[in-house]
């Protein structure tokens, strides 16, 4: 069966993307830690990052250090925070956060509440800033 975020590729579940390759989709948490909260996934289904060889994860990263500087252009922020955990969606991906401080990287803190109207903007701010 397949997972949420290949259904999210396929067009089957909206969401709000952020940008998109041949390989790769970044689209937004809908449960954001911060405002820009992103997504970064291989289209192909993988469970677990560290089983990508080596050749792809290298192009995951380069478009995800890509995804991040849109973000850095389009959401005030210190720097954008990278993290992998993996748990709640057997699917590869990568969390990146615009933060001003470690603590904003709480995970386990309220999320934001943030109206599909808002996500909309966000996403957009983002992926006009997205090279």
């Amino acid at each position: 069966m397949a997972t949420i975020f290949s259904r999210i590729v396929a067009g089957e579940i909206p969401c709000h993307k952020v940008a998109e390759d041949e390989e790769f989709f970044a689209f937004l948490d809908i449960n954001p830690v911060a405002v820009g909260h992103t997504l970064v996934i291989p289209k192909a289904e993988v469970d677990y990052l560290f089983d990508i060889d080596d050749p792809k994860l290298g192009r995951m990263m380069a478009f995800a250090k890509r995804v991040a500087r849109a973000q850095e252009a389009a959401i005030p922020c210190k720097r954008v925070g990278v993290a992998v955990m993996g748990l709640e969606v057997p699917h590869a991906h990568i969390h990146l956060l615009p933060i001003a401080k470690e603590s904003d990287m709480n995970f386990f803190g309220k999320k934001l509440s943030l109206s599909q109207e808002e996500l909309a903007e966000i996403a957009c701010r983002i992926r006009e800033k997205f090279e």
